[in-house]
């Protein structure tokens, strides 16, 4: 069925209008309505519209890859040549959802080739087996075996097409009616043509009313439930997605465990410098109450505070006005879609960060929720942090029980006597002179039941790792009246390249110290340095085949999750075939002038239109007794039998009839022998009607 004139044109700025695409949906419609004016058609077979029909599937799936790389999905199609940008916090519910909702709003630019090719052509009709497999396989297995072609169908894409364009305009961004009331009335444009004569203009306008009713209240009850659902707190949503527990209120150590310390290789963190001087640490959180081997955030519940990100939603500023001198590159896995970022000391921006959410606390931890790997640049400097002003009552806490020992090792350094600056200087040296890294912890030596792990390392053991010496400090240091922290990151040391990798075995802590004269908070770590010896004394010689396999997971887990530079090599890869596909199509065509009608590709053969029995049709037609439209070939032969002078050919010509049914219909066909005998019988049949004498004119049409 052809279109009315100019509803594909309006079809298509109706659709331009709805999402957001008005001058690509007016562009296109003028060139499908310039086919009525302009004459100029092309000759194109079904091979080209076939290679037409795979340069737009093609082009279909490239841009799907394409968007769904991007973990929200391009907001339109002038995107696809622009960095991937992401949602408000919402839009960590309703990702998928969004890309899917972009790829449906190209569908018409995606086709729209296909069905220029149809308007610009000679023919008013595609054939169908362009673009059906199952037929094309059909054809070439015909071919293969010498047989008749199957019966193919040709095809008017124009509806079709309507189809698709109003389908692409319902995922529109505007919140009134306008898309209900223009879609009814294309409906109605699309439908006049073909209404049913059986019944009155009324009757037909109150059944499209009633549909249209219908689909109103069916439309807004779908809407108020997706308007529901979007309003769904996405915290609500992350949580029955998680994989994993995670809480950054608390941080248990293995202090007192008795045993060595278990440590991975396993690489989670790749850093790669690109201004200044690469950081020391990466630091995850900061914990203020020590109590029974745990560090906890705070007594009351950690509060996290979002971060609302700049314009382009890739930028997030955790310090206002904060100097910058240095930027790292940093790639951390978040576990779930959820965790701590790794940042270095003092860090005031974060770009390209494709987060979600991302939310801060007071004891400068940066809490994403995002994609399973994030890739961004991290922006640090001299000068002010996020983490809080110290509080008495938390950053001069100590646990009761660990007065006694504390009290030792104040006495014995005679701290209380020195300057805060005379005092670090006196702890720093009196761990890495004093005392060993090491990951086994020996059975405490308990001399009383008030004896803590802690104090068993203080007096006796003075061998631990690095949670044993950050902890001791931090304590000291309070136990004499300097404010202090409790901090957890990862050590940065490893080179790889051009960068460094961060494995897990690479997790440490150490001290933050209040300076009161800066009023800032810095880095104190009294771990012994042999600890990176230490740690590195059980690596195994097949260690760079793990890092071999780590780096093929990091490369997949980048194109997962749209990290990577998969969407340039979608074009470059996907561009060659486009350009060879029409240039195959443009170098073979001709162009005709005038209008449509005269097909000039080959006709289809249908099973048994080479049957012989048509000659002698014809041979009977010219003897006056022609066939008349739809007039059964067994009804019409029966009359030309009614002549006596072919009284003689009665049989021979009901036999040929038999076996010429087979052969047109029978869908196994005729065996070899029967479909000779189909040839000779018409010959014989033929030569006895040429050797009779001419019917007279008068039986003509009888």
């Amino acid at each position: 069925m052809n279109t009315p004139p100019f509803l594909l044109g309006a079809t298509l700025v109706f659709w331009g209008w709805q999402s957001g695409l008005l001058a690509a949906g007016v562009v296109m419609g003028a060139v499908l309505e310039g086919a009525r004016v302009v004459r100029t058609r092309w000759d194109l077979s079904d091979e080209d519209f076939s290679r037409i029909w795979t340069f737009c599937t093609l082009l279909f799936l490239a841009a799907a890859v394409y968007a769904f790389t991007d973990n929200g999905g391009p907001e339109s199609f002038r995107s696809l040549f622009q960095a991937p940008t992401l949602s408000m916090q919402r839009r960590a519910s309703i990702a998928s959802a969004r890309t899917a909702s972009s790829i449906i709003r190209w569908l018409p630019m995606l086709f729209f080739l296909f069905v220029a090719a149809q308007a610009y052509s000679t023919r008013e009709k595609i054939p169908f087996h362009a673009i059906s497999l199952i037929l094309q396989r059909r054809w070439r297995r015909a071919k293969k075996l010498g047989r008749p072609l199957p019966p193919g169908r040709d095809i008017n894409v124009g509806y079709p097409f309507l189809v698709m364009c109003l389908f692409a305009a319902s995922v529109h961004r505007n919140e009134d009616k306008s898309f209900f009331y223009g879609a009814s009335a294309l409906l109605i444009w699309a439908l006049w043509p073909y209404r049913s004569r059986r019944f009155g203009l009324v009757a037909w306008a109150a059944a499209f009313v009633v549909a249209i009713v219908l689909g109103f209240y069916g439309q807004y009850g779908i809407s108020e439930l997706q308007r529901y659902l979007e309003g769904v707190s996405p915290q609500w949503i992350a949580k029955f997605l998680r994989h994993g527990e995670f809480d950054p209120a608390q941080n248990t150590t293995e202090i007192g465990n008795i045993g060595r310390l278990k440590t991975s290789m396993k690489i989670v963190i790749r850093l790669e410098p690109k201004e200044g001087n690469p950081p020391s640490y990466l630091r995850s959180a900061s914990y203020r109450r020590y109590k029974l081997k745990t560090w906890y955030a705070d007594d009351a519940k950690v509060q996290f505070e979002p971060i609302a990100p700049e314009t382009n939603n890739l930028t997030w500023v955790l310090v206002p006005g904060k100097t910058n001198v240095a930027t790292v590159n940093i790639a951390a896995y978040l576990s779930g879609g959820r965790g701590l970022l790794p940042l270095p000391e003092r860090s005031g921006q974060l770009d390209n960060l494709p987060a979600y959410i991302l939310q801060k606390n007071s004891g400068g931890a940066v809490l994403a929720e995002g994609p399973g790997l994030v890739m961004f640049d991290a922006h640090y400097g001299p000068g002010a942090t996020i983490d809080s002003p110290p509080d008495p009552e938390q950053d001069l806490y100590v646990w009761q029980k660990e007065f006694p020992a504390l009290d030792q090792i104040v006495a014995e350094l005679r701290l209380k006597e020195k300057t805060p600056d005379q005092a670090l200087f006196a702890i720093r040296d009196f761990f890495q002179n004093k005392f060993k890294y090491s990951l086994w912890t020996e059975p405490n030596r308990l001399l009383s039941t008030n004896q803590t792990p802690l104090g068993n390392f203080l007096l006796y053991t003075r061998s631990g790792h690095c949670e044993y010496f950050a902890t001791a400090t931090v304590l000291l240091l309070r136990h004499i009246g300097v404010k202090a922290r409790y901090a957890v990151g990862f050590a940065v040391h490893e080179t790889s390249g051009s960068g460094y990798v961060i494995r897990a075995r690479d997790a440490h802590s150490w001290c933050l110290v209040w300076n009161e004269r800066s009023k800032q908070w810095e880095d104190l770590d009294t771990t012994p340095p042999t600890w990176l010896s230490e740690e590195s004394k059980d690596r195994s010689s097949w260690q760079w085949l793990a890092d071999g396999w780590s780096w093929v997971g990091f490369q997949f887990s980048k194109l997962r999750w749209g990290q990577g530079r998969l969407r340039e090599y979608i074009l470059l890869s996907v561009l060659p075939v486009l350009v060879i596909l029409l240039y195959q199509i443009i170098r073979r065509r001709r162009r005709h002038h005038g209008s449509k009608g005269k097909e000039t590709r080959r006709p289809v053969i249908w099973p048994g239109l080479d049957s012989e029995f048509y000659q002698v049709e014809q041979q009977l037609a010219e003897r006056g007794c022609e066939r008349q439209p739809n007039e059964p070939l067994s009804d019409w032969l029966e009359r030309a039998l009614a002549s006596p002078t072919l009284s003689d050919l009665r049989g021979p010509l009901k036999e040929l009839l038999r076996l010429h049914y087979r052969y047109r219909f029978d869908p196994e066909g005729l065996q070899e022998t029967d479909r000779e005998t189909l040839r000779r019988e018409a010959r014989a049949c033929l030569e006895g009607l040429m050797e009779m004498e001419p019917a007279s004119p008068s039986r003509k049409g009888g």
